[in-house]
């Protein structure tokens, strides 16, 4: 099951298919109880560290610095989840919340 806070290999190519050519990796935002009743997920992109901007979170993945786009937020269907390549750390995940719900408040 897909799971929030899991970080998957995606396939953004135009049209998927098992040769994809645009992976590139992303966090799961959506809750866990979405992932279990839809056929699509909320992601938010990982890129190379950057500007240090607020919504971007910098993490560690895969013993490389990165940092979780908040501001290119997306849904895609499960189908384009090409594999799953870690998860992110319990101090990111709470970034990640906060930054989410001042994202979002009025």
């Amino acid at each position: 099951m897909v799971a929030r806070f899991d970080v998957y290999l995606v396939n953004l190519d135009e049209t998927p298919s098992k040769d994809a050519k645009n992976t590139r990796p992303s966090v799961v935002l959506s809750p866990d109880e979405m992932n279990r009743h839809v056929n699509h997920v909320v992601i938010a992109p990982i890129s190379s560290p950057g500007s240090g901007y607020p919504t971007r979170i910098p993490i560690d993945l895969l013993n490389s610095p990165r940092a979780i786009i908040l501001d290119q937020l997306r849904t895609v269907d499960k189908d384009r989840l090409v594999k799953k390549i870690g998860e992110i750390d319990k101090q990111a995940r709470k970034t990640v919340i906060e930054r989410l719900q001042e994202f979002f408040a009025e």
